[in-house]
């Protein structure tokens, strides 16, 4: 089976709106790739001038975001229930996003990982890359001790606590949204809201469950080494290299 390599871009904490922005150029990016190699018909001058640019490069953004709420594509009542949360003064923000999902926060101790990936790559099945993105959460999970599991509801648990959240949305297979693991996250930030809209259940962080504190910093190297056993691929660090 051909090992894939995938970049890594470490964005640090930013606002969700700069990174949505960073995700959409990536996937541009691709997309721009795949319709001139289509066009051309000259795949492999392509394929070479790809490596030139990590933009067009299967690539995880990782990042820490500044407090944001945020809603995926079923955003009816959105707006009323901002108002409320506006009248908290909570000093965060609101975004309307087009991942799968319902209402969610984001905010510092949070791990949060943007796969900008072509599935052609790896296997072309929304169903399959949402199983990976948890199986590989539930390993990182695992490397702290931490026993988590997958239910119904998409994302990651621990007993009836949601520990991982996952939304994504592709394009021409090519990926968007991602994943957010809870680490150190000031865990009221979810009491304001029913998280995922999934009514009588609770919200947990490494931190919580292990009674220590595990920082974002602490779980990135362990992440990403499950994402490539999961994924079967390969971590290259802001280098001009592909390998197919």
């Amino acid at each position: 089976m051909t090992v894939r390599s995938i970049v890594v871009r470490n964005l640090g904490r930013i606002g969700y709106a700069r990174g949505l922005e960073i995700q959409k150029s990536l996937q541009r990016a691709q997309l721009q790739m795949m319709k001139q190699a289509g066009s051309s018909g000259r795949n492999q001058s392509l394929t070479q001038a790809q490596c030139q640019s990590n933009d067009t490069l299967d690539t995880l953004l990782i990042c820490q975001h500044d407090p944001v709420y945020t809603i995926g594509i079923r955003q009816h009542g959105f707006d009323e229930e901002v108002e409320k949360l506006k009248k908290l003064n909570l000093n965060c923000e609101y975004y309307k996003t087009s991942r799968g999902g319902l209402i969610t926060f984001h905010g510092p101790g949070q791990l949060v990982c943007y796969p900008i990936i072509n599935l052609a790559h790896f296997t072309k099945s929304i169903r399959w890359y949402i199983h990976q993105l948890e199986e590989c959460l539930i390993a990182t999970c695992s490397r702290f001790n931490v026993a988590a599991r997958t239910t119904q509801h998409t994302g990651v648990w621990v007993g009836d606590n949601k520990i991982a959240a996952i939304g994504i949305r592709s394009s021409r297979w090519i990926t968007l949204h991602g994943i957010a693991l809870n680490c150190n996250i000031d865990l009221s930030w979810f009491d304001h809201i029913v998280p995922c809209g999934i009514q009588d259940k609770g919200v947990t962080s490494l931190t919580a469950t292990c009674h220590r504190e595990i920082t974002v910093d602490d779980v990135i190297q362990p992440f990403i080494e499950s994402f490539c056993d999961i994924f079967n691929c390969r971590i290259i660090h802001g280098i001009s290299e592909c390998k197919t």
